[in-house]
């Protein structure tokens, strides 16, 4: 069980934050990226999982600029309530808040980034914008296309699926030209495959890319 506590980010803003400790020495630490659905029971749980893998794991809780706190399931009330929660917030406060989890892990070793939906493209832009960091890792990241000019300054893995109806396939193939040195994975699934509370999740498409994450994580963190 992890604990939440509260970090300040660069501008003074206290963002709150759900964290997670392995049992033995840290390999290095994760900050986990939320969707647009919160820090809710399924990244508290992602969170929990990383920590059992031996990493510090830490998930801010990026909507609190818009209401701390704010989390929500995954029916169509909770898409929609998401959505709106999004459009509250702005990209730069959210690059501030997820910088001020990576300073507050530094301590265990190196850093990476693993977001998902919403969380994807912040990794992602972590990897081009913020510092302190040794790798990231994005899961269906909706936004990774209209920024793929950007920069990478670090390792990235990306994982898309062929059937996301908000993902098209052209943009895969806009961020793998823009970036030849990512390695990309496409699975026969759909948005949200890899979140065990949703309906699009695919049991083996989330089992295999949570194995090459992993792998890539021993890779840049050790």
């Amino acid at each position: 069980m992890g604990k939440t506590l509260d970090l300040t980010a660069a501008d003074g803003f206290k963002v709150s934050a759900y964290r997670a400790d392995p049992s033995g020495t840290p390999k290095g630490a994760i900050v986990v990226i939320q969707e647009i659905f919160g820090v809710n029971h399924h990244i508290r749980n992602v969170t929990d999982k990383f920590a059992a893998e031996g990493y510090v794991a830490i998930a801010p809780a990026l909507f609190d600029r818009a209401q701390r706190g704010f989390e929500v399931g995954y029916d169509a009330d909770s898409i929609a309530k998401g959505r709106e929660m999004r459009g509250k917030v702005k990209d730069e406060d959210m690059m501030k808040d997820t910088q001020a989890a990576i300073d507050a892990v530094a301590g265990a070793g190196k850093v990476a980034v693993v977001g998902y939906c919403l969380g994807g493209t912040v990794a992602y832009l972590s990897a081009t914008r913020l510092n302190g960091i040794a790798a990231a890792v994005g899961y269906y990241g909706g936004g990774i296309a209209a920024t793929a000019n950007e920069t990478t300054k670090v390792p990235v893995m990306l994982h898309f699926g062929d059937a996301d109806q908000g993902i098209p396939l052209t943009d895969v193939d806009k961020i793998r030209a823009a970036h030849p040195e990512i390695p990309i994975h496409v699975y026969h699934a759909g948005h949200g495959f890899s979140c065990d509370e949703r309906g699009s999740f695919e049991p083996e498409s989330a089992k295999l890319a949570l194995g090459r994450t992993l792998d890539f994580l021993g890779q840049h963190l050790k």
